[in-house]
């Protein structure tokens, strides 16, 4: 008998997108795997979230630019559920307003490698779980780009941009790869979202500043992007890989 619940990974769901996603994946019958890597405290009360809504949730702690973190937050998600059957993609960093004449290697390292090779190195994971080529049942991979892939982000977020830009190909091409084997790979490309990744970014007032640039005039919602996700992840998304959808309010 097939199961009734299905589960999902989330990674970076302990704050902004990926903690709206949780809940809303918890309310819509996932359990659901909440992955964080410093915010302890956020992933918990994300969990106890979850749980009011029936989900069984499990926590997973790693920094997903170090292979050997990848590796161990998907063997303890095995650990912990019984399969998966869709992978939120989410996880990403942004640093402080820079011109590219200012960047340091470091800081270009970092980017990259939480934002562009993590990303990779969780769905490449997902994949082994989920594709019938490896004895998965299918499955979908949802990944979490940016409008800064098309709009550059200049004198602010050039490197992030570009990180972002990547996902957008690695989408498409992993989609391609995948789709004989009964995984969908697709994306949601967030415009201008109240979340706490501006105020990391160091420009709290961000969302304000720039509402009147969104054709929609206001900045969207953590929730509106989890509702993108949880179409995509759902039987009303059964024939869409391979694409991006932006969630922007137009921009």
């Amino acid at each position: 008998m097939a199961r009734e619940t299905k589960t999902v990974l989330i990674t970076g769901a302990s704050s902004g997108i990926g903690a709206a996603t949780a809940v809303l994946a918890s309310k819509s019958g996932y359990d659901v795997g909440i992955h964080f890597n410093t915010d302890l405290k956020g992933a918990q009360l994300v969990a106890q979230m979850c749980e009011q809504e029936g989900a069984i949730t499990h926590t997973f702690q790693g920094d997903l630019s170090i292979e050997e973190d990848v590796e161990r937050v998907f063997v303890e998600f095995d650990a912990a559920f019984p399969q998966m059957d869709a992978l939120v993609n989410n996880a990403g960093i942004v640093d402080k307003p820079q011109r590219v004449e200012e960047m340091s290697y470091e800081r270009l390292r970092r980017m990259v490698d939480v934002n562009l090779i993590g990303a990779m190195m969780v769905a490449q994971q997902g994949v082994l779980r989920m594709s019938k080529a490896f004895g998965g049942d299918g499955g979908v991979i949802v990944n979490t780009s940016s409008a800064a892939a098309r709009l550059g982000s200049a004198g602010q977020y050039v490197d992030y941009a570009a990180t972002k830009a990547g996902i957008d190909i690695f989408t498409k091409g992993l989609s391609d790869e995948v789709a004989p084997d009964g995984v969908r790979v697709v994306a949601i490309r967030p415009g201008l979202i109240e979340t706490a990744i501006h105020a990391k970014g160091g420009l709290p007032d961000r969302c304000d500043d720039l509402a009147d640039t969104v054709p929609m005039k206001r900045p969207g919602e953590a929730e509106e992007c989890a509702h993108a996700i949880l179409f995509l992840m759902g039987e009303g998304a059964s024939y869409i890989t391979g694409t991006t959808l932006d969630v922007t309010g137009g921009r």
